[in-house]
């Protein structure tokens, strides 16, 4: 059996006619960057994410980079944030010029650590900016508390999280994207929601800020050649908002069964002892909304079970093989192997499974048995 990581063509299949339809209308309007299939993703972004705001930008990198500028934040200043992430979180920090500070992740999670926040934070500290990772709300509450208290900005990269939900106790669930004074997703073609290419969005609920925001992506022009700030070209294109609005539809479907998938696959691997084999399951915190963009597990011997599994015929994929702090271009930042040793071993020890909406139970009843016959075969 075959069973790959990501089958986009099958999502295509099942929604080409509603597809095909968006695309021709674009096609057929001529109007190709920004417009009103813009607009209309915006606000429905906005809505579905608890935000008045959403601005359509060319990528989540760009999201997360004009966000900063947006909030002022350059040279000399300092943001806190994880080495456990894409490098677009830590690179868009250095692309401003300000210095990303690093801290540890919650081992369970995966998510930034709010317990050591705040020994990292200095005078030229201007921002927090928490990963909402594979899915899951970053522990909110406490990260909130902390940057009233020093009065620093929270940056949300929510690139894998539309439509999480994080629930502390009995305090009501607040979406990604909403929490901070900025969230940043990604459209990439990957992705819960995503595009037939780059695409990104930043919500706010701040009215300064999306007036602000509107200006830096379209090279700081308030209006045609009359340029207010020194911006960048970050136009979200009609073609993939088009796109993106086509598939919104379906996004909560989507959603509900990536999470009947992922606990599928919690009952397959309790069936099959996995805390006797040192599998460890994606592990939710308080009552958040999971929305699995990916499924990822820590297993022992990671490479060597995913060889197997590709000679199986099961895709698998590596968030991520090497942590930002280790990182060659931020050799000068002076962080050594050791100094989060959370991050580094799930650099070293975590697997990402298909889970995928279109995914069938007998295709993750082969998988889990694969799992389990690797290391029955040879660990046990």
């Amino acid at each position: 059996m075959k069973v790959q990581f990501l089958d986009l063509k099958a999502q295509y299949s099942k929604i080409k006619k509603d597809i095909d339809q968006a695309v021709a209308e674009v096609i057929s309007e001529q109007h190709f960057i920004l417009g009103p299939k813009v607009e209309a993703l915006e606000e429905t972004i906005a809505a579905y994410s608890s935000a008045r705001y959403g601005i359509g930008v060319a990528s989540g990198s760009d999201a997360l980079a004009l966000s900063l500028l947006a909030l002022g934040i350059g040279s000399g200043d300092e943001v806190i944030t994880t080495p456990f992430t894409f490098f677009a979180t830590a690179g868009s920090v250095s692309k401003v010029g300000a210095k990303p500070v690093f801290v540890d992740i919650d081992p369970k999670t995966y998510n930034l650590d709010p317990g050591q926040i705040e020994e990292r934070i200095t005078s030229a500290t201007k921002a927090v900016m928490p990963v909402h990772l594979f899915g899951q709300c970053a522990d909110m509450e406490p990260i909130n508390d902390l940057a009233r208290r020093h009065n620093l900005w929270i940056i949300e990269d929510a690139a894998q999280a539309i439509g999480s939900d994080y629930k502390k106790d009995s305090a009501p669930s607040q979406r990604a994207g909403s929490i901070g004074d900025v969230g940043c997703f990604s459209f990439y073609p990957s992705k819960n929601l995503g595009g037939f290419g780059d695409g990104g969005m930043v919500t706010t609920n701040d009215d300064e800020l999306a007036q602000r925001l509107k200006l830096l992506r379209v090279h700081g022009a308030s209006s045609k050649y009359y340029y207010q700030s020194i911006g960048v070209n970050s136009r979200l294109d009609a073609l993939q908002a088009a796109v993106l609005l086509a598939k919104f539809r379906y996004l909560e479907e989507w959603t509900d069964k990536r999470r009947e998938n992922a606990a599928y696959y919690n009952q397959l691997f309790e069936e099959s002892a996995h805390q006797t084999l040192g599998i460890e399951l994606p592990s939710v915190q308080y009552n958040n909304r999971h929305i699995y963009n990916q499924y990822v597990i820590r297993v022992p011997q990671r490479d060597e079970i995913r060889e197997f599994l590709t000679h199986e015929g099961i895709g698998t994929d590596v968030y991520y093989p090497l942590p930002l702090h280790l990182q060659g271009c931020y050799r000068d930042l002076g962080y050594k192997e050791g100094d989060f040793p959370h991050a580094e071993k799930a650099a070293q020890d975590t697997l990402a499974l298909p889970i995928y909406p279109e995914l069938t139970g007998e295709q993750q009843e082969y998988v889990v048995s694969k799992v389990a016959e690797f290391f029955r075969t040879f660990i046990v």
